[in-house]
């Protein structure tokens, strides 16, 4: 362990995961109605960092007990934002520990009527939030939402203050690991991260904070579960209220309504002290992903309201798809029909707010998908946004859903513990969503090592305890044959570089080893099998002939190569799908092999098409064309030639 890290866990404390059996409850997604409240904590936020030899140092200063400006030198940070590329200032970009953010907000006095909560959609990696220098709430594992009620900490009808620690240091019982090390440099010792995963560990408060109000009695926790048969769809429920709410008694009531997307009701249930149920939906339309249905991303509104005396005391809504999914040795369906996965490997990765939320950003992410006639993406290497998933499922667009393991190593039994406890997380946040479809529980694990074998089967086993409707997965490296893990899986994975780290430059060395590897994997384990990962960095406007790598013309070829491998593997009938890595050209640590960063996206960091980008639309719209009977956009192909005698 590194001494920032053991300092920081020393004096602070780290969350103690005490317990294998997790159960994260609440964490609704905040949203406005008429017995609720939202308001936005985004925006301009008061920064600075604790110093690299003295990480502790606010909190030994007790930083939170007044305004960070009281205390030291601050800036001004922009929030949802990462903040390393925010300022000119490599020690920024560069830091290793713990910085802070505080701001003033107003409650206003109507709130005192409610209850208040604080909710952040994620902070990486360690977070821990003070309210008028009163410490309520300590979370641990970037990528995923935490909360608390604030209600006796808040000001009413005043002025109110937020401060947070955030400490992006990552370790070898962290989520994902890293190392902290001690090394010489030209101004004394300085501590350094490191880590294997080929992203930079952007860091801060990543997506956005909002204050929100519920009833004293509330809705606080929502299980949903869907089924269709035949022409008829079943919405099943269980709510909860606020488990320490007062008054509560035994007369509360609950109504549900669905409404279709034209606001017309499309059915209703109605039930007395036990809050649980199922809505019948005659003549269902269903959840389709894009290009298999011309109304891709059907979504209903459930509307809870909940009673007391028979007077409603809350109200909250929310989206539901309505789907099938099954999946056996061989193939993948949705609705009964089989599903040929198409799609790319991502990042919340961009040029300034590194992996800060942008809804202008998420809007031009999905055009491009649609654009190039994908339906699928895995959330490599991290949850997304929560708006990225509405998004998905409003769009059609399918996704594997990945926890924020990757490249795992060193299995202890605290590393297994916080891993099963972001892969509940996880699925607690995300299982209502029409738009997943896999559960990813790590990428690229060293699955090679013997202790990978137990390790992934408690993992795996756990994630089916939690939603055994879906199948679990993960991306896997390691050969078909050393490897540990993919027995336990559902669904196999697995990412592979021909031509570029192995047998770099051969295209002749590409088609054959992908169409052996992949049918090896299912040969030994009687699974469905998709490629994960493929591809090659290649720098824009780089043009060489004949063909050579980091050129545009090499990727073409390259992409070339693995479509006769798929085409081969789809006819063998067991292969679901190829995935590009990656969609887009993004940030990495500072390393000799990557110049700016990971440059094997077909658009660039900047979201241009790179000419890969359009032999990639032919054939991703032209599986569409096969397998779903879509027409081609007008625009696929432009004019070259044609015989004077056809004109």
């Amino acid at each position: 362990m590194g001494s920032v890290g053991y300092l920081i866990k020393l004096t602070i404390g780290m969350l103690v995961f005490s317990s294998e059996t997790f159960q994260t409850k609440g964490l609704l997604y905040p949203r406005e109605s008429e017995t609720r409240d939202v308001k936005s904590l985004d925006g301009m936020w008061q920064f600075a960092k604790s110093r690299t030899d003295d990480p502790a140092q606010g909190y030994k200063g007790k930083w939170w007990s007044n305004d960070l400006s009281k205390f030291t030198e601050t800036i001004q940070m922009p929030v949802p934002s990462s903040y390393n590329d925010i300022t000119e200032d490599a020690a920024l970009r560069d830091h290793v520990g713990v910085v802070w953010y505080d701001r003033k907000f107003f409650v206003p006095q109507s709130y005192s009527k409610q209850r208040v909560w604080i909710r952040f959609g994620s902070v990486h990696y360690l977070a821990v939030v003070w309210i008028n220098g009163n410490q309520v709430v300590k979370h641990e594992i970037g990528h995923l939402p935490f909360e608390a009620e604030i209600t006796s900490f808040v000001k009413y009808g005043k002025e109110n203050r937020v401060t947070v620690l955030c400490d992006n240091v990552l370790l070898q019982d962290t989520i994902p690991q890293g190392k902290v090390t001690n090394m010489p440099t030209d101004n004394g010792t300085e501590r350094i991260q490191s880590y294997t995963f080929d992203f930079f560990n952007y860091a801060g408060i990543h997506r956005s904070v909002m204050l929100f109000t519920t009833p004293k009695i509330a809705i606080h926790n929502v299980d949903i579960s869907t089924d269709v048969v035949e022409n008829t769809g079943f919405i099943s429920y269980n709510l909860e209220v606020t488990p320490d709410a007062e008054n509560i008694t035994n007369d509360l009531e609950l109504d549900v309504i669905v409404y279709d997307k034209d606001g017309e009701m499309s059915g209703k249930d109605s039930q007395k002290i036990d809050l649980t149920g199922i809505v019948e939906i005659p003549n269902v339309k269903r959840w389709w992903p894009y290009l298999m249905d011309p109304e891709p991303g059907y979504l209903y509104t459930v509307e809870f309201t909940l009673k007391q005396e028979g007077r409603p005391i809350d109200v909250y809504r929310t989206k539901v798809g309505l789907r099938t999914l099954r999946w056996n040795n061989t193939t993948f369906l949705i609705n009964d029909r089989p599903v040929y996965l198409r799609g790319f490997g991502k990042h919340e990765d961009s040029d300034i707010r590194g992996k800060g939320l942008d809804y202008a950003l998420l809007t031009k992410d999905f055009n491009l998908l649609k654009w190039i006639g994908a339906n699928c993406y895995r959330t490599s290497h991290y949850p997304y946004s929560e708006e990225s998933m509405q998004f998905a499922d409003e769009h059609g667009i399918m996704i594997i859903d990945e926890c924020p393991s990757v490249d795992t190593d060193d299995y202890s039994s605290i590393l297994l513990t916080k891993h099963k406890s972001s892969v509940e997380q996880l699925i607690h946040r995300d299982k209502h969503h029409a738009s997943v479809i896999m559960w990813s529980i790590a990428n690229e694990p060293r699955t090679g090592k013997l202790a990978a074998g137990n390790y992934f089967k408690d993992v795996a086993a756990y994630a089916r305890s939690l939603d055994p409707t879906r199948p679990v997965t993960a991306a896997i490296a390691v050969g078909y044959g050393q490897d540990q893990a993919a027995q336990h899986m559902d669904i196999l994975m697995f990412n592979r570089y021909n031509a570029w780290y192995s047998n770099t430059g051969r295209l002749d060395m590409v088609t054959k080893n992908v169409i052996d590897e992949a049918t090896a994997w299912h040969n030994m384990h009687n699974k469905p099998v998709l490629m994960s990962e493929y591809g090659a960095d290649t720098v824009e406007g780089l043009h060489i002939l004949p063909a050579y790598v980091w050129s545009e013309e090499f990727q073409e070829q390259l992409f070339a190569k693995h479509f006769i491998a798929f085409d081969r593997l789809r006819k063998a009938g067991f292969f679901i799908g190829e995935f590009v890595w990656n969609f887009a050209d993004f940030k990495t640590a500072q390393t000799y092999t990557r110049v700016g960063g990971n440059k094997k996206g077909v658009f660039t960091r900047s979201r241009q098409p790179k000419a890969a980008a359009y032999i990639l639309r032919k054939r991703y719209h032209g599986l569409s064309q096969e397998l779903e009977g879509t027409v081609p956009p007008k625009d696929l192909d432009n004019y070259i030639h044609k015989s004077i005698n056809e004109l």
